[in-house]
């Protein structure tokens, strides 16, 4: 799917996270685990985002590692989307997600 020009953002949500840590293994830039065994995003100075529902953008050179984070997460847990409109482009509640 392509998201042309478009800035993308990348959020997890705990309350379905597994803590197998695949997104960590996958992209370590923007994901980590935590001392409670969940995965959070991270920001561009390295700061686990713990709030709920908190974003980070998504570095273009780190976009395949972030998708395929979400492709490979057992919790289905991993959202990407769009910033302009919110769209979800990768994830469980993405348009393609039936494939």
């Amino acid at each position: 799917m392509s998201t042309g020009n478009d800035a993308l953002e990348v959020w997890i949500d705990q309350d379905l996270c597994t803590g197998d840590g695949i997104c960590a293994q996958y992209a370590p830039e923007v994901f980590e685990l935590d001392i409670d065994g969940l995965a959070y995003v991270k920001d561009a100075q390295d700061e686990l985002l713990q709030e709920k529902g908190a974003t980070t953008p998504v570095p273009l050179p780190l976009l395949n590692d972030v998708v395929d984070s979400a492709k490979e997460c057992p919790g289905d847990c991993i959202h990407v989307r769009r910033v302009s409109d919110s769209v979800e482009v990768y994830g469980p509640d993405a348009d393609d997600s039936a494939e």
